[in-house]
C-alpha cells in the first residue's frame, strides 16, 4: 500500500483509537464506580453518577461505527469485526483492542 492509500485507513484509526479509549475509560467508570454506588453504597450516592450510564450509552454507538468502519477499511474478517465491536463492552477490552489495531497498522505502515 502506498502512502496515498494508507490515509484512509489511517483516519479510521485515529477515529477507532479516540473512541476505544473512551469507550474502555467509560465502561471502567460503569462497571466500578456507577454499579457499585447503585447496589452497594446506596441510593443517596449513586446520583452523583449517573451520568456515566447515560454518556457511555450514548457514545458506545459511535465506538460501533468507529470499530465497523475500521474494520472495513483494514479488510477484518467477519469474526474480527464482531470481536472489535464487543471489546467495547469490557472494561478492559477496547484497550487491548485498540493496542492490536495500533500494533497492526504500524506493521502495515513499515512494510511500506
Amino acid at each position: 500500500m502506498t502512502n496515498q492509500a494508507l490515509k484512509p485507513l489511517e483516519t479510521a484509526m485515529k477515529l477507532f483509537r479516540v473512541m476505544a479509549l473512551w469507550c474502555g475509560v467509560m465502561s471502567l467508570l460503569l462497571w466500578f464506580v456507577n454499579v457499585p454506588t447503585h447496589y452497594w453504597i446506596g441510593k443517596s450516592f449513586h446520583h452523583y453518577f449517573v451520568w456515566v450510564a447515560l454518556v457511555h450509552g450514548f457514545t458506545y454507538p459511535i465506538y460501533v461505527l468507529a470499530a465497523f468502519n475500521y474494520s472495513l477499511k483494514s479488510n477484518k474478517s467477519f469474526t474480527k469485526t464482531i470481536l472489535f465491536i464487543l471489546a467495547g463492552t469490557l472494561p478492559v477490552a477496547s484497550f487491548i483492542a485498540e493496542r492490536k489495531a495500533v500494533a497492526e497498522f504500524n506493521a502495515l505502515k513499515a512494510s511500506n
